[in-house]
């Protein structure tokens, strides 16, 4: 397997456009279980309450394709109780998947986010390099780091909680199905 650094899969598949008054930022977490696990859960759109621990319910739009769009509800004590998404890209291939906000009560406004995970060995064992990056709006009245600082703990909590879900699941040799 090659080995490559988190620095060329983030110049490789993480490009966002983004203007003034944007910030934008990636998270790198490693996961000591394999892509397969991982995947399995990053993939389904349609669930992400599955590892994500703010979200307690989500709603598809239509099925399950490019442009698709989702109305997740968000567990109270988030500054919001709703978010719309759409789905701009899902690579099953590459293990890409790209979403972006175009809706809901929370100040996360032009927010756009490139998901990757890849193949890597952790202490000997199959392991993954999980990415995700982000672009957003400043919000009036915040500063460039605060929103980047806040984006960032979200993302983090979010893998975290992916981290311990994949782990578990390696642990007792499970996947979630592909369907």
């Amino acid at each position: 397997m090659e080995v490559v650094a988190a620095g060329e899969y983030i110049r490789r598949h993480h490009g966002h456009n983004f203007r003034h008054q944007q910030c934008a930022s990636a998270v790198v977490k490693h996961i000591k279980a394999p892509l397969d696990i991982v995947w399995s859960l990053v993939r389904r759109f349609d669930q992400p309450q599955k590892y994500k621990p703010f979200v307690s319910k989500c709603t598809m739009l239509g099925d399950l394709n490019i442009g698709s769009v989702r109305e997740v509800n968000v567990k109270s004590g988030l500054p919001a109780t709703t978010s719309t998404e759409r789905l701009e890209r899902l690579d099953e291939k590459e293990h890409i998947l790209g979403v972006k906000i175009v809706g809901g009560d929370h100040r996360l406004k032009n927010y756009s986010s490139i998901l990757t995970v890849h193949p890597e060995v952790n202490e000997g064992r199959s392991g993954t390099l999980v990415i995700e990056s982000f672009v957003v709006d400043i919000p009036d009245g915040n500063t460039k780091d605060d929103t980047r600082y806040f984006v960032k703990s979200l993302i983090n909590c979010n893998l975290k909680s992916l981290s311990d879900i994949s782990e578990r699941m390696a642990v007792q040799d499970q996947c979630e199905p592909l369907t």
